[in-house]
């Protein structure tokens, strides 16, 4: 795995930053006080849940006044989906050829 890639596992490791990301990619941008009040954590929390997610490239901020409007970066998912993809190749190919090794066992 490319350390890129670490950071983005990492990062959706923890429960309260994925419920994050999915809210954003579900609900489009939101207020870091939007984010907070349905967090069931404090404001400060949620902040450095959304540092974590910025560094990881999965979130952006936009500075509107004296909020930040955060949205989700669903390209950044690319990496995750690139290893379960090879990850689900790499199964698919050794479950065939073990399934082939029990077939010719039973003749």
């Amino acid at each position: 795995m490319k350390p890129d890639h670490d950071a983005v596992f990492k990062s959706l490791s923890d429960p309260t930053r994925r419920a994050l990301f999915e809210r954003l990619c579900l609900d489009g941008e939101q207020t870091v006080a939007a984010l907070t009040e349905q967090a069931g954590i404090s404001q400060p929390a949620v902040s450095k849940h959304l540092g974590v997610l910025k560094r990881a490239g999965l979130v952006s901020g936009r500075h509107e006044g004296r909020q930040t409007h955060y949205s989700a970066r669903k390209k950044a998912l690319d990496p995750l989906i690139d290893w379960t993809r090879q990850m689900g190749g790499f199964w698919d190919t050794k479950l065939d050829s073990l399934e082939n090794l029990l077939g010719r066992m039973d003749q």
